[in-house]
């Protein structure tokens, strides 16, 4: 696995940092020398007339990318993300992306510091707070993780921010204690578990309210309850989560009461062997109406267990998938 990432499509190189792997600056240098060479060698990157690269860049990594495709392209222009014009829509604001050349050899078309306005367009991203429910034991808090390391290993996906609006000794940092030494992570899990209060619920709702990344997951208990209903209250969207299917219509009542949209709809078996992944006919291009009747995405997900990477499973991969693309309508 390689600390950077780099994918070719069409004319545009999307660039940028492996948010599961963390690197020193040395290593990600090499790294990303090491996956140009590979892409190169095999035909990915041919060459040609133009390249446009979008996504993040250290100084270092920038030096690299510049070196290795100069020798191959005519002209090299790098995402401006404030530049472009920009338009009002219905659906929100848009600007077309814009790039700038850094690198002109043998064109007679561009010239260094040229602007390059592609018809791709950027929308202004939209802030989602969704709700991970469902009954006790169904494996919220696995998926919860699986899904976080999902959504980092997309190319370019906002940064997930978890809130565990449940204090069942389950925080984000439980996962990667409970890799690291099982018995340990268990002790704290205990010495840290207590009940959902009026209180806290008073106080996970401020943290609910005032999350501002654009995604944003609160994982809550096991129980449609009044403390429940205050913290989900400024939420969003909701994704269901049940090893009792019969579960879901009270989970479907209790979402909808609060005007949450719900997106998916998802079985959890513990000793399936495989995913069941069903998207909505139209569901990229009819999202907003699709959500007035049903969600998104349904199906299963197997062996939610700790100390597993689920991040690769189908479903998590799709349901990271729907959220990424929720931040874009």
């Amino acid at each position: 696995m390689h600390s950077y990432q780099i994918r070719l499509q069409g004319e545009v190189l999307h660039v940028g940092f492996n948010r599961n792997l963390p690197a020193q600056g040395d290593r990600i240098v090499r790294d990303t020398l090491e996956l140009l060479n590979q892409m190169i060698d095999s035909g990915e990157i041919p060459g040609g007339k133009r390249i446009l690269i979008d996504g993040p860049q250290s100084v270092p990594v920038a030096y690299v990318l510049s070196h290795k495709l100069v020798h191959l392209y005519e002209v090299v222009a790098v995402l401006d993300p404030k530049l472009g014009s920009k338009i009002s829509t219905p659906d929100g604001a848009i600007r077309h992306k814009t790039y700038i050349v850094t690198s002109a050899h043998g064109s007679a078309k561009y010239q260094v510091g040229d602007l390059i306005e592609t018809k791709e367009s950027q929308k202004e991203r939209s802030i989602i707070k969704v709700v991970l429910c469902g009954p006790p034991q169904s494996g919220k808090s696995c998926l919860r993780d699986g899904l976080k390391r999902a959504i980092l290993g997309n190319l370019g996906a906002p940064y997930p921010y978890v809130i565990t609006a449940c204090p069942d000794g389950e925080g984000s940092w439980h996962q990667e204690a409970y890799e690291n030494n099982k018995s340990v992570a268990k002790d704290c899990k205990r010495n840290n578990k207590a009940d959902v209060t009026p209180e806290f619920a008073q106080e996970a709702v401020k943290w609910v309210r005032s999350a501002n990344q654009l995604i944003n997951i609160i994982d809550v208990g096991g129980k449609t309850s009044p403390e429940n209903k205050t913290i989900m209250q400024p939420a969003t969207h909701a994704v269901i989560l049940s090893g009792n299917v019969s579960k879901f219509a009270e989970w479907e009542e209790f979402c909808q009461a609060l005007g949450l949209k719900i997106i998916v709809k998802i079985h959890s078996q513990l000793d399936a062997v495989s995913d069941e992944v069903w998207f909505a006919d139209g569901w990229q291009e009819n999202t907003s109406e699709l959500l007035e009747k049903a969600p998104l995405l349904t199906g299963r997900v197997h062996g939610l267990k700790r100390g597993e990477d689920l991040s690769t499973r189908p479903m998590v991969q799709a349901l990271a998938e729907v959220l990424i693309h929720l931040t874009k309508c």
